[in-house]
């Protein structure tokens, strides 16, 4: 009798793995594209919208976008049939039927082994896990969360601790992106629910050989922002939003400029757009100074052009998730500086080493931190180089071994 892990000519089946997120997007592509190389896992992925597919306007960037890189390339993928779609990102932003249908299969072709879901507080997601459990098909969960610094209020608290409670019912087993993130699991899951750590990380090899390429062209973007060579660069990408704290850093740097005397005073560009740019325009023409450079946005093959210029990259936000810009400048083997509330810094950023770590909303700290790393222009190259090598053992890689590790261990199936 044929094994039900056998296909008809005795050869072990694929493992089927049903990915359910909310739209395409740019830095899970390839992502999914290498997922989908693994000769013994069959990947679908099952978008509730197509909005970032076509241009759509980014509520955070605050312009019309449209991605310059892959989104549906490489990988197997399908659009499910959607009940409504406001083509944005929110937890009631879509909702689609067809999942339970598609994961059981139907028509001769075998239902899914595996549901892999990216985040739990949307109605597709929460539907989707349901249905799973429905088919008795494990799920393994995804999502950016890490624990607050504020303390919720009593009722609130006991409202999470239900919905957590219910959550673990459905889920099999977690993917944490980095140490902060895992810390959340096991305070709103416990600590016996299995996780695999599937780090967040990027195309490390792309954006290595783009800025590779880029220090071919650097001449080009030294004369379209007018910069002079010999001073060193500061650098900001990200959306212009108040979380985002691009005024701290603004402020730093005005200070800073003010302190120096002999050594070349650096510039600051100001990459991406948002509702704060405007405030931050009018800062810096009532300053005076003239070393800062809002560059508006740009798209995502274009960044590491800006970072190969940078001497040294910050990121001065608050409540950020993780921060993937990080991982993309450490590939360009730039110094860092972080907010201790970035979620990547713990595990890319060590201060003193990659770069340096301040108290999130601390304008003198941050100024002093700055001041640590452009002191002697040997420091940032140091740091960077530390970085271009920590960065290297966050990859891709990585996150295939962890959800191979996770499939197995829910299936009982797949080498690890």
């Amino acid at each position: 009798m044929r094994s039900p892990y056998q296909s008809r000519d005795g050869k072990a089946k694929k493992v089927k793995v049903a990915y359910l997120v909310s739209h395409p997007i740019q830095y899970q592509a390839p992502l999914l594209r290498r997922i989908a190389q693994e000769t013994d896992i069959e990947l679908t992925v099952f978008f509730a919208s197509n909005f970032s597919v076509q241009e759509y306007v980014d509520k955070g960037f605050g312009v019309d976008v449209k991605w310059d890189v892959p989104l549906l390339d490489g990988y197997r993928y399908e659009f499910l049939p959607a009940i409504w779609d406001k083509r944005r990102t929110g937890p009631t932003s879509q909702l689609n039927y067809g999942i339970f249908s598609r994961l059981r299969g139907s028509k001769g072709r075998d239902g899914f082994d595996v549901l892999w879901v990216h985040g739990y507080s949307t109605l597709n997601t929460l539907q989707g896990m349901l249905m799973a459990k429905a088919l008795g098909i494990p799920v393994l969960l995804r999502a950016e969360s890490r624990l607050g610094r504020k303390q919720d209020g009593v009722l609130k608290q006991v409202a999470k601790r239900l919905f957590f409670s219910g959550l673990k019912q459905l889920v099999d087993g977690v993917l944490p992106i980095g140490s902060l993130n895992a810390a959340y699991w096991r305070h709103t899951l416990g600590e016996d629910l299995p996780q695999f750590l599937m780090p967040y990380a990027v195309d490390n090899e792309y954006f290595q050989s783009r800025s590779r390429e880029a220090g071919l062209r650097q001449g080009d973007l030294l004369r379209e922002l007018g910069l002079d060579a010999s001073r060193p660069v500061i650098l900001f990408a990200s959306k212009l939003q108040k979380r985002k704290r691009c005024e701290d850093l603004v402020r730093a740097y005005l200070s800073l400029c003010s302190e120096v005397e002999n050594s070349p005073i650096p510039y600051l560009l100001i990459v991406g757009d948002g509702e704060e740019r405007a405030a931050l325009e009018r800062l810096v023409s009532q300053s005076g100074v003239s070393g800062v450079r809002f560059c508006g946005f740009r798209n995502q093959s274009e960044l590491p052009g800006f970072f190969n210029l940078a001497s040294v990259f910050v990121l001065p936000s608050q409540d950020e998730p993780w921060g993937l810009i990080v991982n993309e400048v450490m590939n360009s083997g730039r110094a860092m500086i972080l907010s201790d509330d970035v979620g990547c810094q713990p595990d890319l950023v060590t201060d003193g080493v990659e770069g340096c770590v301040f108290p999130v909303g601390d304008v003198d700290a941050l100024t002093e931190a700055l001041r640590r790393v452009l002191e002697r222009p040997e420091t940032a190259v140091t740091m960077g180089r530390h970085g271009r090598k920590r960065i290297s053992g966050w990859s891709y890689e990585e996150d295939i071994a962890g959800l191979r590790r996770a499939i197995a261990a829910v299936t009982r199936r797949l080498s690890t």
